[in-house]
């Protein structure tokens, strides 16, 4: 039973992230998104990046992040957007700026719907 709870939390996730990144995708003309299935591959890639791979950068990157206050976590989360515009096919970023307004969009959107593209809560 326990699960079967965490892959429907997960599923919500997706969809309130993909729904965040169509939104986001909208107001940014920088953005590009071959489709809605784009958007909602595009949530689920985050999400596996942020538990795999982000907290690794946090940890090489900690003296920055200490030293900015924080703010360098906000390149961190550009820098996934990258890698999610090159690993995924129809996504489309135009450079490391449109990267970091969509990080910036994204995670204020994710915020409005109470949902987080990081790992589901333990």
């Amino acid at each position: 039973m326990q699960m079967q709870s965490k892959a429907s939390t997960y599923l919500v996730k997706i969809l309130l992230g993909g729904i965040s990144v169509i939104i986001a995708e909208f107001l940014l003309p920088g953005i590009h998104l071959d489709g809605v299935v784009t958007g909602f591959i595009l949530a689920a890639v985050i999400i596996l990046i942020n538990m795999s791979l982000k907290p690794l950068f946090i940890i090489l990157t900690l003296p920055l992040t200490v030293i900015t206050f924080g703010l360098f976590l906000l390149v961190v989360n550009a820098l996934v957007i990258l890698a999610c515009d090159w690993l995924i096919e129809g996504f489309v970023v135009n450079g490391f700026w449109w990267a970091l307004l969509f990080a910036l969009v994204l995670s204020i959107l994710n915020s409005l719907f109470g949902n987080s593209l990081d790992p589901v809560d333990q």
